[in-house]
């Protein structure tokens, strides 16, 4: 039995959510990064996510999903 109170530890890690969520920012900070990088919107594109001509928004809703190709 261990000597720390309860209310000390830390609540169990959950690895899914937290990959979850780092998707969700890594898709919010690519969009924006793409905005003003021709290069990246072609990288993208180039790997099945076809954002071209999409809005930032747009563009990080592709990204949060699976390539399409």
């Amino acid at each position: 039995m261990s000597d720390t109170p309860a209310s000390d530890t830390a609540p169990p890690r959950n690895p899914s959510a937290e990959l979850h969520t780092m998707n969700e920012r890594l898709a919010a900070w690519a969009a924006c990064t793409a905005e003003d990088s021709p290069s990246l919107i072609e990288r993208f594109e180039a790997m099945g996510y076809a954002v071209r001509g999409k809005s930032r928004e747009e563009v990080e809703a592709v990204l949060r999903c699976p390539p399409t190709s």
